[in-house]
């Protein structure tokens, strides 16, 4: 299939052939399940969000890619629920976190928001480049789709990118460029920070504040609680 690009969902007869007759997985019903008894009767609506992510991992399990949603598997998550389609519909497309067309096995979404674009984004984006991935679009073999999103929250590690479920953060043209490659051997790179000395946010060679509550494994809610009750 030619490149899709993400700002429009695919409607074709081909795809509704193949997506028409979407269904849960036994595992993924029970999960349903479990997600719409989480709120009131009748407010079953609340698990939409959930609900469409399932979807489109059960998508993404069936096609060995990130996942997608399809037109069809939208009016199955909504005839589900028991809620109009275009309900539905507008919140698959308000959400980034939907994809509303196909994608790869690897869903490469740089940050490039402030934070992360004066720390050098454009070295990530480069890095890309450099490796035949171009915005908007999946790679040839079906391996990456690469795609540039607003602020992932992580900005004190910019710059950052979200790959499927991970975030690979201080990246540089140089790690950057060693992760695509690790991904396109099998491997998995372990996520964080790269090639930066410190842990998730921290400063490098650790923490310079709250020491004292870092050492103690955050564990302030049961000093505070009890000195509120001395």
């Amino acid at each position: 299939m030619a490149d899709i690009l993400p700002n429009s969902i695919p409607d074709l007869g081909e795809l509704r052939a193949r997506w028409g007759a979407f269904a849960w997985t036994k595992e993924n019903e029970k999960q349903a399940k479990v997600v719409v008894g989480r709120y009131p009767p009748g407010r079953q609506h609340s698990a939409i969000i959930p609900l469409l992510d399932l979807a489109q991992r059960q998508v993404g399990a069936e096609t060995n890619t990130q996942g997608w949603l399809p037109v069809p598997v939208i009016e199955f998550v909504a005839a589900y629920l028991d809620m109009p389609y275009i309900r539905a519909y507008e919140v698959a497309t308000f959400y980034t976190m939907f994809n509303l067309a196909p994608v790869g096995r690897f869903h490469v979404q740089v940050c490039g928001t402030t934070p992360c674009m004066l720390a050098g984004s454009d070295d990530v984006f480069a890095a890309c480049k450099a490796k035949g991935l171009l915005k908007g679009r999946t790679t040839p073999d079906g391996l990456f789709t690469l795609n540039e999103v607003e602020c992932l929250g992580a900005c004190a590690n910019a710059p950052m990118v979200q790959i499927n479920d991970d975030n690979y953060e201080d990246l540089t043209f140089e790690s950057t460029t060693a992760l695509l490659e690790a991904l396109a051997r099998g491997e998995t790179p372990k996520p964080g920070p790269q090639g930066v000395a410190r842990r998730t946010s921290e400063p490098e060679g650790g923490p310079t504040s709250l020491v004292e509550m870092v050492s103690e494994n955050h564990d302030y809610r049961s000093r505070w609680n009890s000195e509120a009750q001395a």
